[in-house]
């Protein structure tokens, strides 16, 4: 049996995330584009299922009658959302449509809870997508959004001029003062990612001084890297409402990352836009995201292993002494329990000496571990690929330098704080590797 909640009930939250990861996210080149991958139904369940249990109130998916296998997921999605209502309340399922009838009846009878409906406004929309001035836009839209209201009024509506950044702002004004009295929100979306903060800062100023009463929505490419700095811009400008994908995939170069948005918020100290949000599951849910997409959690993203990995010797020595030293994010509240130092040929004999020590159990001292370390890394870039480069390291101490293990009484063995863990052993689950070789782990 379906669940069904009016919107007129809830209470947005500062900072709303609309997830649009199996709508926009679906675009992305590392799906489609090469015929490898694609979301099943079962992955659309459990992305849907992290995102509520993250704390993701509003998702966004395609419109049912973009394809026979949208419109049989849209029935599952409901059901997996219904489940969680109990636990976590209810969570808005949103069908991304253009301002035509036969994607808002597909989004109405599959029981979209809402319509995020859109038509380009810009220059370039008009000429060579839908081939409409701004005068036929407005009446088109004004008169459909009309029959929606009229027919069902619980409906969440959005309106978005498509292109809105490449939008002359009186041209956008012209479209929005005829729909902003009948919609939810109004989308400020930079479609092809050409807007700069300063520019979002001025366009999400302008739009909430004409239109006050009306939540304002952000949607941002990162075509020139700005996706993230635009989304803090438009939510320091006063955007309720903003759009983003687990690891910020999306069409070309994708949009913004909802970790690494809630992660930045967090370190600025913006405390009052992050409630609700369970911000220890970030890197988990990213590990998901990852898994998902046969790949690793990017090195650009905020909220992973990586922003906590050390390769250089002089890194490594200071980590030993204090995490802090190259550590200044406090990442642990998103997930990220672990560091990693990794033991291959940039390591200094500090490193050395503290793993064949303290991982180890070698009698070493200081000036046998930086003879080691230098035989180490004569050899290291010759190992075969796959070898491990503790083993070589290893195999030098124990058969060049004849080094011992020190005799570790039975009940003391195995209690140290770092775990030594092969790459290739962790690629199996999705976890953040590197080719270098062995990590030394400590856990937070």
């Amino acid at each position: 049996m379906s669940v069904s909640f009016s919107f007129k009930y809830y209470q947005p939250r500062n900072l709303e995330i609309i997830d649009t990861t199996l709508r926009e996210g679906s675009q992305s080149s590392l799906l489609h584009d090469h015929y490898k991958y694609f979301f099943s139904t079962a992955d659309k369940i459990e992305i849907v299922r992290a995102l509520i249990l993250y704390g993701v109130k509003f998702i966004e998916l395609f419109a049912p009658n973009v394809s026979p296998q949208e419109a049989t997921d849209w029935s599952a999605i409901r059901e997996a959302r219904d489940e969680l209502v109990v636990k976590c309340g209810y969570t808005f399922l949103l069908a991304h449509v253009r301002c035509h009838p036969a994607d808002v009846d597909a989004a109405i009878k599959a029981g979209a809870d809402g319509l995020n409906m859109y038509m380009g406004t810009s220059d370039e929309s008009r000429t060579y997508s839908h081939g409409q001035g701004l005068s036929e836009i407005t009446r088109r839209s004004t008169k459909l959004i009309e029959d929606i209201r009229k027919d069902y009024p619980d409906l969440v509506l959005r309106f978005s001029g498509e292109d809105a950044f490449r939008t002359r702002e009186e041209d956008l004004f012209s479209v929005y003062d005829a729909i902003a009295p009948l919609v939810s929100r109004l989308g400020t979306p930079d479609t092809v990612g050409v807007a700069t903060p300063s520019a979002v800062a001025r366009r999400i100023q302008a739009l909430r001084e004409r239109y006050p009463s009306v939540n304002l929505e952000g949607h941002f490419h990162d075509d020139r890297g700005f996706a993230l700095y635009n989304t803090l811009e438009a939510v320091r400008a006063g955007a309720r409402y903003i759009q983003t994908t687990l690891l910020g995939i999306g069409e070309r170069s994708g949009i913004t990352s909802m970790t690494a948005l809630l992660f930045n918020l967090f370190v600025d100290k913006q405390y009052d836009f992050l409630d609700g949000y369970q911000l220890r599951a970030s890197y988990p849910v990213n590990v998901l995201m990852a898994d998902k997409l046969r790949k690793l959690v990017p090195s650009k993203e905020p909220v992973s292993l990586t922003n906590r990995t050390h390769a250089a010797g002089v890194h490594q020595k200071a980590m030993i002494n204090s995490a802090s030293t190259y550590e200044a994010n406090p990442l642990d509240q998103f997930g990220v329990t672990e560091s990693e130092i990794l033991l291959g040929p940039l390591s200094g004999w500090n490193v050395i000496h503290y793993f064949l020590k303290e991982i180890c159990g070698f009698d070493i001292d200081e000036t046998q571990a930086k003879s080691i370390a230098a035989a180490f890394k004569k050899q290291v870039y010759n190992i075969p690929f796959g070898a491990s480069p503790s083993a070589l390291l290893i195999e030098i101490a124990a058969s060049e330098y004849g080094l011992k293990p020190i005799n570790v009484p039975e009940q003391f063995r195995g209690a140290i704080a770092q775990n030594l863990t092969d790459t290739s052993k962790t690629a199996e689950i999705g976890e953040v590797t590197h080719a270098s070789g062995v990590i030394l782990r400590s856990k937070r």
